[in-house]
């Protein structure tokens, strides 16, 4: 069949679409039932393939729509494909794009599949929820800061176990230290008695106490509006789970403590082992949490990037570059949501005393700094992943002090190639 390309124009109230070839612009309406009008005309012009720009979330209706209807989709960065100087119109945009398309300089950005687009959807929901909460954490400190109760100074979270049995006891109208201290587990009496009581003489001002009030009970809120996606996230990753054969009898995935947020999902690392055939918790510093996390930004499918460079430098987390004849100079790059993952994911090495990598990161921290560190760090990870998932490869930890020592032999073979370079040898010397 012939190559026939068509370029929308996505904006939040209407759609201009053009031809490659063809005269004229066709304008609609962005409600559904115009989407679908949109759809019926490009398939009676034979449209094979369709390029738009991808303009906040408007352009998602409209791809849903023609990826079900068997046309080829092509989302590009409107960065990419700016106009020819000179006025600027819909009109125009989406005749260009047209002509870019049809002659195949435009290159799709990555769009992962419809069942990974549902589950990133709740996943990335849940972390908004999850900052949402986090800010109302916020406002409970500064509303017991107002009232000059220290019990952030005393305990270590605020909504820790006895915390919160006291700050809710406080809402509930209680005022007296000693009861107060009594709701608290005896091991943090034992220790921390003295301090608590001192932290526990406040003002407790009336608007004060109605702000914690109201923080707690948003704080309550977001609770339950995160264990309700990781119910719709757990529905979605069994499904997707049922899709893949089961793992060989004894394959079973490397279960790593659970830390704060992490999602209530009955098996979740059984869940995703079936789901990515691999046993990724292996990997230093991936746990289920991040490793769902980046499953719902990429996917499992990792063909989309043909080597792990490119899935590197499409993560953000490899060097630009921009050359003009003589003059060379470095280029920013974006770091997407899944890039962002594994620069978090990367920050535990610096407090890691076992894991190879952490000594990769001191030793370049070192030199170059925290910052690039965790860059460079988050790159090997994300390598990880990718050769992980896309050959199976099995990751064995070696340990800091294996590393250490290979370090110690390249170092020494790199100052013998130097000093024989010179002229000079090297010689074993104990230093006392």
């Amino acid at each position: 069949m012939t190559r026939k390309a068509a370029a929308i124009d996505v904006g939040s109230e209407k759609m201009h679409v053009g031809i490659a070839g063809q005269d004229g612009v066709k304008v609609f309406e962005c409600f559904t039932d115009a989407l679908y009008q949109l759809r019926d005309y490009l398939l009676a012009q034979q449209v094979t393939t369709v390029a738009m720009e991808a303009t906040g979330v408007y352009w998602l209706p409209v791809y849903d729509i023609l990826e079900a209807a068997g046309l080829a989709v092509c989302v590009v960065n409107g960065a990419h494909v700016k106009n020819v100087p000179g006025r600027k119109t819909d009109t125009q945009d989406c005749q260009w794009l047209a002509q870019l398309h049809a002659q195949g300089l435009l290159q799709s950005g990555f769009v992962p599949p419809a069942d990974i687009r549902r589950l990133r959807q709740y996943v990335r929901l849940r972390q908004d929820h999850v900052g949402s909460a986090a800010q109302h954490i916020l406002h409970m400190q500064k509303a017991m800061d107002l009232m000059n109760l220290k019990l952030h100074d005393v305990f270590s979270q605020t909504i820790g176990v006895n915390c919160l049995r006291m700050i809710r006891a406080m809402v509930a109208g209680e005022r007296d230290p000693a009861v107060l201290l009594a709701l608290c587990d005896a091991d943090v009496l034992r220790r921390k008695t003295q301090p608590l009581l001192r932290a526990l003489q406040g003002t407790w001002d009336e608007e004060h106490l109605f702000s914690l009030q109201q923080a707690l009970q948003a704080w309550d809120f977001y609770q339950g509006q995160i264990a309700a996606c990781d119910v719709a996230i757990q529905k979605v990753l069994a499904a997707l789970a049922a899709q893949r054969p089961e793992p060989p009898a004894g394959a079973g995935p490397t279960v790593k403590k659970r830390r704060a947020n992490s999602p209530e999902v009955p098996q979740l690392e059984q869940l995703l082992h079936r789901l990515t055939g691999v046993d990724l918790t292996a990997l230093p510093c991936i746990t289920a949490y991040s490793q769902m996390l980046v499953v719902s930004e990429v996917g499992t499918d990792m063909s989309r990037w043909p080597t792990g460079k490119h899935f590197v430098s499409w993560l953000g987390l490899s060097p630009g570059s921009r050359q003009s004849g003589k003059r060379r100079r470095r280029q920013k790059r974006f770091r997407g949501t899944a890039g962002k993952i594994f620069c978090v994911v990367a920050r535990t090495l610096g407090r890691s005393k076992y894991l190879a990598l952490s000594g990769f990161y001191r030793r370049i921290k070192a030199t170059r700094g925290a910052q690039v560190a965790n860059i460079a760090c988050a790159r090997k990870i994300a390598l990880l992943f990718y050769h992980a998932l896309k050959h199976g490869m099995q990751y064995v930890e070696q340990g800091l002090e294996a590393y250490e020592q290979h370090y110690r032999e390249q170092s020494i073979t790199r100052l013998k190639k130097a000093a024989a370079h010179f002229g000079y040898t090297l010689q074993n010397q104990t230093v006392a």
